[in-house]
Order: C-alpha cells, then sequence, then structure tokens
C-alpha cells in the first residue's frame, strides 16, 4: 500500500504515523494517551448510535470503559433503551471528539456481550455510589418523581449496607467489535485528515485507506 505522506497536524503530529501502521489499535493508543494530557474532562466519551426496530437512529454519549483488538466496551442496563436495541439489532457506531486535539474516530461493527466475568470486575471497580445507582435506576423507564429515585437509592443503600454491593444481573457490558475505525484530524480550509481501517470480518487482515475530506 502507498505511503500516506506526512502531512501537519494543528497539534504538531503527523498523519506520516499511519504510513507503516498496519492495524488501527496502535494509532488509537497513540491518540487516546495524547487525549488523556489534553482534555480537561472525559477523553473516554463517545457518542453510541444504535437503530430501533423500524430503523430509527438513536445516540447517547457513553464512556468507553476498555478496549483491545477485541474491541471498544462499554457498560449498561441491558434493559434501558439501548440495550433493547442492541437485542434487537446487534450493531452499533461510535464517534471519540476530542475538541482540544481538533480529533475524532469513528469506529462501526458488531455487537457482543463481554463474559459475566469481565461485567463482574469491572462493576467492583465502580464506586459503591454506582454500584448501587445501577440497582436503583429503572434505566429509560418513566419517573414519576425525583424523590422515587432518591427513595431507591436511600433502599438499596441500607439493604447492603454492611455487604458489597452486587452487579445487578441486567447491568452488563456491550463490545463493538469494529469492522471500520476512521481517524479524522481537521485541517486548514476544512481539507481534513482522513485515514480509514476496514475488514470484512473479525480477525481478517485490516486495509488503510486515505479518503478525501
Amino acid at each position: 500500500m502507498a505511503n500516506d505522506g506526512n502531512m501537519e497536524h494543528p497539534s504538531g503530529l503527523t498523519f506520516g504515523d499511519f504510513a507503516e501502521a498496519s492495524e488501527p489499535f496502535g494509532p488509537f493508543a497513540a491518540w487516546m494517551e495524547e487525549a488523556k494530557k489534553s482534555e480537561s474532562r472525559d477523553p473516554d466519551a463517545m457518542a453510541l448510535a444504535t437503530v430501533d426496530q423500524d430503523g430509527l437512529p438513536n445516540v447517547r454519549m457513553v464512556l468507553l470503559k476498555q478496549w483491545d483488538p477485541r474491541g471498544f466496551v462499554f457498560y449498561t442496563n441491558s434493559e434501558s433503551t439501548k440495550g433493547q436495541e442492541l437485542a434487537g439489532q446487534p450493531k452499533a457506531a461510535l464517534v471519540l471528539y476530542w475538541k482540544s486535539l481538533s480529533r475524532q474516530v469513528r469506529i462501526q461493527g458488531a455487537v457482543e456481550r463481554v463474559s459475566d466475568a469481565e461485567s463482574d470486575a469491572y462493576f467492583t471497580s465502580r464506586p459503591r455510589g454506582a454500584q448501587i445507582g445501577a440497582w436503583a435506576s429503572q434505566q429509560s423507564r418513566p419517573l414519576k418523581t425525583r424523590s422515587d429515585l432518591e427513595a431507591a437509592v436511600a433502599s438499596y443503600s441500607g439493604k447492603y449496607a454492611d455487604a458489597p454491593v452486587p452487579r445487578p444481573s441486567n447491568w452488563i457490558g456491550y463490545r463493538i467489535v469494529p469492522l471500520e475505525i476512521e481517524f479524522w484530524a481537521e485541517q486548514p480550509f476544512r481539507l481534513h485528515d482522513r485515514i480509514v481501517f476496514s475488514r470484512s470480518r473479525p480477525g481478517a487482515p485490516w486495509q488503510r485507506t486515505r479518503l478525501y475530506p
């Protein structure tokens, strides 16, 4: 594949770093490390897009909690709107946007549940208040008053006052197994840099392509 050149990014980094990349995870790791240094809050925030049973897109912000060559993981209530949509159509798209760096990464792929052991391990690492909240919140369902939620938090806080908080069975992790990962960097005059890694199926070799802005 042809060399992609060495165009300057406003941050001083270059797309020449991609010239020898045969897969997207090394570049993603480098960009994430830069984002952790540059973004003032939540560099792991990402927009998650799903579709409902009628094909209507739905998007919301979630947090990227784990990632490796297997895929990109977030956690949520499987009975939430996003959980129900993923049950009906186990495909999704992600966007991470780092305004401080004028960069974004777009990801598309199939979705699978992570193992119970992975979900248990991450749930145990959460702050206790977040663990209680996972029990108290009937995510995406109608809530009559805020006091009803606060009462549920108080109830579960009392229930587990002297014990570890177990993971609710409907609080699980989802892994987006990528088939396409695009790196986008702002350039002057809207002549942005775009490099996409794509593959036909999980486990297949990645192909790298530069795109027009």
